[in-house]
């Protein structure tokens, strides 16, 4: 199935093919379905992980240059393309022209990255391979062999990198998904985190990772790093030798830096590395603010997202119409709080500013309604009306009643809902039948919101004969 995406890393990755006659049509299907299930988890890119695959034939072919299909949707199709050419197996001529082309710029090959050969192979060759296969080893290329057939264990065990158990493989060409993740994770040990770089990157800081070159004996690192545009505002860290990671904070939105990592050795001489990183826009905060928990005499605020960046908030209130304005001052770390004392059935204006680090202020408002005070309907009672009726009565509601609401759910039939005047504060409620209970809401309505309703369980007596009342037979 699908595997997890594998960013973070960087190398150019060839496949050396083997696309001659003494493959079958097959054989060489099978390789290629193997081939994309082994880099398919990658992210491709200039910044992350190329690709390039050439042919062994009569004459080595390069099926296309490293920077050519840089997402993982178009390299699947160029694998899937990819036809069989043929011709005699000169593996030795193909490792020749695989090392002029992993150093080349018109192949698409970039300086300064792991560079990973893996070759599939059925175990024949027709010319030398020792040679060249070595010279690409001296150059730092990391060799994997993948033997499909009865190859010389020997041979290949030599021109594989060391040690032998990591880097060769000998498995039939139907048995190729068994070694696909153990030969992906030894790719990443040499692509993954190989160098200085740039991880878990946001408006205003970003993780350096490097690999481990020293230990709290052997040296130190420094870390020198600034804009691109303004390398005079270097600034310079230095941690021990036990690191291999530091997060530089308090960096401007939005800004590529250069970064140098020197290692302080006492014992050997390492190169500076060196990377650039971009810093994300800022982010704006707030962006949403959301009112809740209305009551009378307050409501809640709350406000997204909460950002590193951001020192604290206000939160100005006051009501509509007028010119009173009251503050609430709120910790960066915090995003709601309680506005109280608030007059009840009131139109609030509420605005939160946010107080960057770096002196700067972003507001957003939202408006907010108070409840009417005591807006609930009291003392709701029930009168029998004759056969089938109750009247339902209630105490008026506090507050600018714009009316009532009355629902009656029935136990046997239809549901029905009974709107009236503010003045009107009784209702007859008929078609209930005997020996059922029903329940009976009355909830006031207001301006800006329903009241609180009232809801009260009634039940029906079951239909009686009068006492004494006798049947008598007409003459």
């Amino acid at each position: 199935g699908p595997q997890p995406s594998i960013s973070n890393t960087e190398g150019d990755l060839l496949f050396l093919l083997d696309s001659s006659g003494s493959v079958s049509y097959y054989e060489f299907s099978r390789v290629k379905e193997f081939m994309w299930d082994l880099v398919q988890p990658f992210t491709f890119g200039p910044k992350d992980v190329q690709t390039s695959i050439i042919h062994i034939s009569t004459t080595p072919t390069m099926e296309f240059p490293f920077d050519r299909y840089l997402s993982s949707g178009t390299l699947q199709q160029a694998i899937r393309d990819t036809q069989q050419l043929m011709g005699d197996t000169n593996t030795g001529k193909a490792l020749s022209y695989a090392k002029e082309k992993f150093f080349s710029d018109e192949a698409g090959a970039r300086p300064d990255v792991p560079k990973v050969l893996v070759w599939v192979t059925d175990g024949f060759s027709t010319d030398d391979i020792s040679e060249p296969m070595q010279l690409l080893k001296d150059m730092g290329v990391t060799v994997f062999i993948v033997s499909t057939g009865r190859g010389n264990y020997l041979e290949l065990s030599a021109a594989a990198s060391q040690p032998p158990e990591k880097h060769l493989h000998f498995v039939d060409v139907d048995d190729l998904p068994i070694i696909t993740k153990e030969l992906r994770d030894a790719i990443l040990d040499v692509i993954q985190a190989n160098r200085l770089h740039a991880v878990d990157i946001t408006s205003s800081s970003f993780r350096l990772m490097w690999p481990k070159l020293l230990s709290q004996e052997t040296g130190y690192y420094t870390l020198e790093y600034a804009p691109i545009d303004d390398l005079a505002r270097k600034r310079t860290k230095q941690v021990s030798g036990a690191h291999t990671s530091l997060v530089l904070s308090n960096l401007a939105p939005e800004t590529t830096y250069e970064v140098a990592l020197v290692p302080e050795s006492n014992v050997h001489y390492f190169p500076p590395q060196t990377t650039r990183a971009t810093t994300l826009a800022e982010e704006i905060s707030p962006a949403q603010v959301l009112i809740s928990e209305s009551g009378p005499h307050s409501f809640h605020v709350s406000w997204a997202p909460t950002l590193d960046s951001v020192m604290g908030y206000q939160i100005l209130y006051g009501p509509l119409p007028g010119n009173s304005v009251k503050l609430l001052e709120v910790d960066g770390k915090h995003n709601s709080t309680v506005v109280e004392n608030l007059a009840p059935n009131t139109t609030y204006l509420v605005t939160v500013t946010a107080i960057y680090r770096s002196g700067k202020e972003k507001s957003l408002s939202a408006k907010a309604c108070t409840q009417e005070e005591g807006s609930k309907v009291r003392h709701l009672r029930f009168e029998d009306m004759g056969p089938n009726t109750l009247k339902a009565s209630w105490d008026s509601a506090d507050g600018k009643v714009l009316g009532y609401r009355v629902r009656c759910r029935r136990q046997t039939g239809p549901s029905s809902v009974i709107s009236v005047s503010p003045q009107i504060h009784s209702v007859l409620l008929t078609d209930l039948a005997s020996g059922t209970t029903n329940k009976v809401c009355v909830k006031p309505m207001y301006k800006n919101q329903p009241g609180k309703g009232l809801c009260r369980m009634v039940h029906m007596q079951p239909a009686t004969e009068a006492q004494g009342y006798k049947h008598r037979q007409r003459a």
